[in-house]
Parts: structure tokens; C-alpha cells; sequence
């Protein structure tokens, strides 16, 4: 007699439903991120009717110098905006980071090949396209990074305003992009966009990290130590040479981002509640409002589509951020041998890589390093990252919104909770209390059906005699 045949491995899964506490999390991140997006919206709609309409005034503000210029610090509105407002978010970026290597999906290489592999592709494929638009049109390839960024505030605005959702694993999917793509971002601005050193400020700047991080690890505790030591951490950092935001990314991955036995949340995550809100809500839009200020003009907005550098720009955004992370994402898929969620298909991918065409932040900032020595090209790649996340967000408005219905039936799926426990029904299939629960709910219900039903009975058999 043969043996019996093995029953087939069950595949791996690709963008699968999240467990609840990365469900819950993931939530939690995205909401305050949606909210911040919409102020960063209104913060670069301000920012264009202000230059626009007011140019002396928006340039005068934006180019006033203040600081300590014995410290080295007399920096223009925008440079305090770049350099001093963007280390707070890189901070919770590198918050972010930690709790994905540590705690979140990135923690498991096999899970973490996918996003890695997506954002990886969705950078190179960028900067490949800037490059071959400028070597064809003989312009400058110093703004190769520009496109490369996604900005994932102002793709959840956009989700926001055009009022359709995306399922968890989606979302999951986008927020996850996201931080692996701040992460090279910050090491393409580290390695590519670093002045001379001074290396007597970067020492300074690595002793004071060495001091925070031995800080951290006795369990001191007390605001007015660390956020002392973190200015002058950022101080020397910026007069080191190196970007300043490294400061705030560094410091953020030494918090401890795993919960012991007598905590409910970890240090990171406490620190990453209450300063998140300062990163999205008035950080972020701040720098938006002094960087996204440039003058639009029909000429303008025709020399965007014209020089090799902003069609680069454009170009990069629009067709290599959405082949470059769809195409990632289907590689990684076909090669470890794993298939797509039953709930999604593969236009949902690739609408998701369509809307992380919407660069901004980032973009903004390393458009000024690449071109800092010339100020009309500086504004004209302003413009062409303004540009090309502007048809990224109308072509992800129209692809998304094909697939609305089937999202909302998603979500609705993923937010039903019939027992009102406070746990979605989903993540309670396998649980016996959980249907013992719904089995005396719908008794009661149809108890109540009865009743109604005897009640409206009982009234239609009064009503049956001649009139």
C-alpha cells in the first residue's frame, strides 16, 4: 500500500491581514499622520497664495536671519525650518524605525523582504529615470535624489480629502514604504549632501549622543536633561557639516522601543505619542509653508515640462516611483515564492505605489541641498516636486476610487465588532467564547423577531372580520 500523499505547503501570503496589536498600532500612527497631512496641505496652499500674491513679503520673512551667530547658528526662517524643524520629524522617523526592526513587521527578514525590496525599487528606479532624462538632455544630474522620497503625510491628506480608504494591510503596506524610505533618504542625505567636517563639532556631537544613549540606558528619566542635551547634540551636529536631521534620527533609534514585563508601553512609543503631534502638526507644516513658496507662472509651470532637470523631477514622481515600488513589490512576491492576498489584486498594488509619487518633504529638502548654489533652479525643482505629486495624487485619486467599493467593504469587514467587546470580529474566528457570545446574540434577536412577529399578527387578525 503507498504512502499517503502530503497534504501541499500552504503558500505565504503578501500584504495579508495585520495582527491586531500591528493593527492597532498602524492605526493609531496613520491618524495622526492624516491629520498632519491636512495641515501640511493647507501649510503649502498658504505657502504658494503668500508668494504668489505677496513675494516681497514671503521672501523677506523666509531669508530673516536669527540665532547666535557666535554658536554658529544665525540661519535664515527656512534654514531654521529645514535644518531645525525636520529634525524633530526625522526624530520620530527614526522612532518609527526602531519599533518596525524591533517589534513591528521588519523584525522578521522574510516579512521585512518585501517593503524592503518595494522601497529600495521605488528609490533606484527614480533616480534612474532623472538620470537618463538629464544625460539624454544634457542637464545637471546633482537632483537625483529629489525623487526618490515619499511623503506619506501627504499621501494620507490626499486619501483624506478625496474620501476613499484603503484595507489595513494597504495601509500597513504604505506606512511601512514610508519608513524604510526615510531611512535611505537620511543615509543619501548623510553621504551625499555632507560639507566639509569639522571634526571637532562632529566629536562634540558623537559625545553628547554617547552621553545620551548611556542616559537612556540607566533609566534616567526628566525632560529638562534630555531636551537640553539634544539641542546641543543638533547644534554641533549642524556645525559638524553633516545634515543636522541626523541628529534627530540618531537619537530617535537609541530609544528602546520593546516593552518589559511591568510596562504597558515602551519608552519609544511614549515618547513617539507625545511628539508626533509636534512633528506633524506644527513642524512639518511649518517647513512646508517656507520651502513650498515658489512663483507660479504659465512660463513656469512650461519650463517644468522643458529643462532636463524638473522633467527629471516629474518623470521620477510620477512613472519611476509607481514601476519602481510595483515592480519591487512583484519581484519579491514571484521569487520567495508567495502570492498576493485573497482580498486584494494587483491594481491595488500599484495604485498604493501610484500614490507614494506624492513627494514632498523630503523632496522639498533635498532639492535645496542638491541645487543650494542656485537659487532659479532650486525653485524650479520646487516647483516640479509640487508638479509631479500633483498628477501622482489625481492619477492614485482615480485608480483608488475604481476600487472604492471593494475597500469600504474591506474596512467594514475589518471594523465590524457585533459583540462590542472592543475586538473586531475578524480576529476572533478561532476564539469559542467569541461565537458562544454571538449565538446568545442572535437568540435574543430572534426572540425579539418573534415577538414582533406575534405582536403584528395578532394586530392583522383583529382587522380580518367584514367591514
Amino acid at each position: 500500500m503507498s504512502a499517503p500523499t502530503p497534504a501541499p505547503r500552504k503558500g505565504r501570503k503578501v500584504l495579508g491581514r495585520l495582527s491586531l496589536p500591528e493593527r492597532t498600532f498602524v492605526t493609531d500612527a496613520l491618524r495622526a499622520e492624516t491629520v498632519g497631512g491636512v495641515l501640511l496641505l493647507l501649510a503649502a496652499i498658504a505657502a504658494l497664495i503668500w508668494a504668489n500674491a505677496l513675494p516681497g513679503s514671503y521672501d523677506a520673512v523666509r531669508d530673516h536671519h536669527i540665532g547666535p551667530a557666535a554658536l554658529g547658528l544665525d540661519l535664515s526662517v527656512e534654514h531654521w525650518a529645514a535644518d531645525g524643524l525636520l529634525a524633530v520629524f526625522f526624530f520620530v522617523a527614526g522612532i518609527e524605525l526602531k519599533r518596525e526592526l524591533v517589534a513591528g513587521d521588519l523584525r522578521d527578514p522574510r516579512a521585512a523582504a518585501l517593503p524592503v525590496v518595494a522601497a529600495l525599487s521605488g528609490m533606484v528606479v527614480p533616480a534612474l529615470v532623472y538620470t537618463l532624462v538629464n544625460v539624454v538632455g544634457g542637464g545637471a544630474t546633482d537632483g537625483w535624489a529629489v525623487p526618490t522620497a515619499t511623503d506619506i503625510a501627504f499621501a494620507l491628506a490626499v486619501l483624506a480629502v478625496i474620501g476613499t480608504s484603503l484595507p489595513g494591510a494597504l495601509r500597513a503596506f504604505l506606512l511601512t514604504l514610508a519608513v524604510v524610505d526615510d531611512l535611505f533618504a537620511i543615509l543619501v542625505i548623510a553621504v551625499f549632501f555632507t560639507d566639509d567636517l569639522n571634526l571637532a563639532a562632529l566629536g562634540g556631537a558623537v559625545a553628547g549622543l554617547v552621553l545620551f544613549w548611556l542616559l537612556l540606558r540607566r533609566g534616567v528619566r526628566g525632560w529638562y536633561l534630555y531636551v537640553p542635551l539634544a539641542l546641543a547634540i543638533w547644534a554641533l551636529m549642524y556645525n559638524s557639516g553633516i545634515h543636522a536631521t541626523i541628529a534627530g534620527v540618531a537619537m530617535g533609534l537609541m530609544l528602546r522601543c520593546t516593552t518589559r514585563t511591568d510596562e504597558e508601553h515602551s519608552p519609544g512609543e511614549r515618547i513617539e505619542h507625545l511628539v508626533r503631534p509636534v512633528s506633524a502638526g506644527l513642524a512639518v507644516p511649518l517647513f512646508a509653508l517656507f520651502s513650498a513658496g515658489v512663483v507660479v507662472s504659465g512660463g513656469a509651470l512650461g519650463a517644468v515640462f522643458t529643462q532636463p532637470e524638473t522633467l527629471g523631477v516629474v518623470l521620477g514622481l510620477v512613472v519611476g516611483k509607481a514601476v519602481g515600488i510595483f515592480g519591487g513589490t512583484w519581484l519579491a512576491a514571484r521569487f520567495t515564492r508567495a502570492s498576493l492576498s485573497d482580498d486584494l489584486a494587483w491594481p491595488d498594488v500599484f495604485a498604493v505605489a501610484t500614490l507614494a509619487g506624492i513627494g514632498f518633504t523630503v523632496s522639498l529638502l533635498i532639492g535645496e541641498l542638491a541645487f543650494d548654489g542656485d537659487p532659479r533652479l532650486t525653485d524650479e525643482v520646487k516647483a516640479a516636486v509640487l508638479t509631479g505629486s500633483l498628477i501622482a495624487a489625481v492619477l492614485a485619486t482615480v485608480l483608488l476610487k475604481v476600487r472604492n467599493a471593494k475597500y469600504r467593504a474591506l474596512c467594514e469587514d475589518e471594523e465590524r465588532d457585533e459583540d462590542l467587546d472592543g475586538i473586531p470580529d475578524i480576529y476572533e474566528q478561532d476564539n469559542p467564547a467569541y461565537h458562544l457570545r454571538m449565538a446568545e446574540i442572535y437568540e435574543r434577536r430572534a426572540a425579539e423577531h418573534r415577538r414582533l412577529a406575534e405582536v403584528t399578527g395578532g394586530a392583522g387578525e383583529e382587522h380580518t372580520g367584514p367591514a
